[in-house]
């Protein structure tokens, strides 16, 4: 029998192991500190990915005065905030959670709110999120805006996350490129430079297959064995061959494995900056998407896990559920504040919970973990995009599988669900994609005589996006350019 789906009166009574075990109430729930211990180990080596793609996504974009974050001092950052939100999760919220870096929010940070400011002004955007978000909960709000929104949309969501984050791997790798208009051609994009070529080309394809054979072998820790594997490819190639060009990233050998954490980037925010860069409107919209996908990506991850675990109670309700939204809340905080973009729950965290993980003490190991990432940087800086980037490819297929809830055959619920999931790669947009989901979902509803269906805060949220899209002729019938 699958160990989730153990209950506990199969499971050998043990011996309380004093106050440790009372405390986190490992026997009480039918585990024990070995697989408390595995459980843990399974998460972090099934997530662990993050510490090396995070830096990636976000170091390799530039902001609005072309400034580029440091690698190194972002694998620091991820991994501090990893172990520390990690522990917190396990203590406060005695649940097998782990949160790290939110793959999706990272991509909006990177690709939507830097281009527009400076650094420090967009990880402000992500402690004011943050904060927000911890307001929201302690009102109970946070459960009715999760609500206003239909199912289908926010499956929609994911879906669009999931293809715009996979579109940024084929990118990254040089695997599908941009065609220069001067090249007078119909297509956009192209599939690497017209055919392709060249040895980090063939690391990144093998990398894909070996992760999708793995994901389907249902391997633990299949992502982070791809690039484990592919990294040491890419070293031996990178020692025997001529290698034009690795990217941001060149698989060097380091001196030393092992080096001090550069905690530099820490406290590198202005909470209120993003203002001074971009209209209220912008700011408001950018804040709001961002707070979007941190609801239900948590969301979604915590009732999963739990239910996975077996720790709904007879309500289906996950316990402590507002110290667990709090927690998570607190770690956009402190993600933003680290400069590591925002901190959310995994849904990778299932992976303990198969191993036989049920409590916080599984946190511990995998909190701890992370913490041990801090001085193996070196290593972790040596992987090169060819390397990683399948993972961002696989993570999307993960999210596209979201795909499959939603209910195709109801137009007034799925055209907004594929104007959601389509419009965001199309537009390299994760706002757009929200946007026009959410208008067209609205505008349906008007027009089927179903107005009533829709909640005043979609309302509301429809028209913001109305004039986000609208903004450039609204601002010239205004004056205000």
């Amino acid at each position: 029998m699958h160990p989730s789906k153990t209950s506990p009166a199969e499971i050998p009574p043990t011996r309380s192991g004093g106050a440790l075990d009372r405390f986190f109430r490992i026997t009480e729930r039918g585990s024990t500190y070995g697989r408390e211990v595995r459980g843990g180990f399974a998460t972090f080596f099934t997530m662990a990915y993050i510490l090396v793609l995070n830096p990636i996504i976000l170091g390799g974009a530039k902001d609005k005065f072309g400034e580029q974050l440091d690698t190194v001092q972002l694998v620091t950052a991820t991994a501090l905030v990893a172990a520390v939100m990690t522990l917190i999760m396990g203590v406060g919220g005695n649940l097998p959670l782990a949160l790290a870096a939110g793959l999706g929010i990272n991509a909006v940070v990177a690709y939507q709110v830097a281009p527009l400011m400076a650094w420090d002004d967009a990880m402000g955007l992500i402690v004011l999120e943050g904060l927000l978000i911890c307001v929201l909960v302690a009102t109970g709000l946070r459960e009715a805006i999760m609500h206003a929104i239909p199912q289908a949309l926010k499956q929609a969501i994911s879906v669009g996350i999931g293809l715009f984050i996979a579109f940024i791997g084929f990118v990254d790798a040089g695997f599908v490129t941009r065609i220069p208009d001067a090249a007078n051609t119909t297509v956009p994009v192209q599939l690497g430079t017209g055919a392709l070529t060249g040895w980090p080309m063939l690391v990144f394809c093998l990398g894909v297959i070996l992760t999708v054979v793995l994901l389907a072998r249902q391997v633990k820790g299949a992502i982070l064995i791809s690039i484990v594997l592919m990294t040491v490819l890419s070293i031996v190639v990178n020692q025997l061959a001529e290698v034009a060009s690795w990217g941001l990233t060149a698989p060097s050998v380091p001196d030393s494995p092992v080096a001090a954490p550069d905690f530099g980037l820490l406290g590198q925010f202005d909470l209120l900056g993003s203002f001074g860069q971009i209209s209220v409107l912008t700011v408001v919209l950018l804040i709001f998407t961002l707070i979007l996908s941190d609801f239900f990506d948590t969301m979604g991850t915590v009732v999963g896990v739990t239910a996975e675990a077996g720790l709904l109670d007879e309500r289906g309700q996950v316990p402590g559920l507002g110290r667990v939204l709090l927690i998570d809340g607190a770690a956009a905080v402190a993600g933003g504040a680290a400069s590591s973009s925002s901190a959310t729950t995994y849904i990778e965290s299932a992976a303990g919970v198969g191993e036989g993980a049920r409590t916080g003490f599984a946190n511990l190991v995998t909190g701890g973990l992370f913490a041990l990432a801090l001085f193996f940087t070196p290593v972790l800086t040596i992987v090169p995009m060819q390397a990683a980037s399948p993972a961002l490819v696989a993570v999307g297929f993960l999210m596209m599988t979201q795909v499959k809830h939603i209910d195709w055959d109801r137009y007034e619920l799925a055209v907004p669900a594929f104007l959601t999931i389509v419009v965001m790669p199309f537009t390299y947009s994760i706002t757009n994609g929200i946007g026009a989901g959410f208008i067209a979902y609205v505008i349906i509803k008007a027009c089927l005589g179903k107005a009533r269906e829709v909640h005043w805060l979609l309302w509301g949220t429809a028209v913001l996006f109305l004039v986000y899209f609208a903004i450039d002729p609204l601002e010239q019938l205004l004056g205000i350019k």
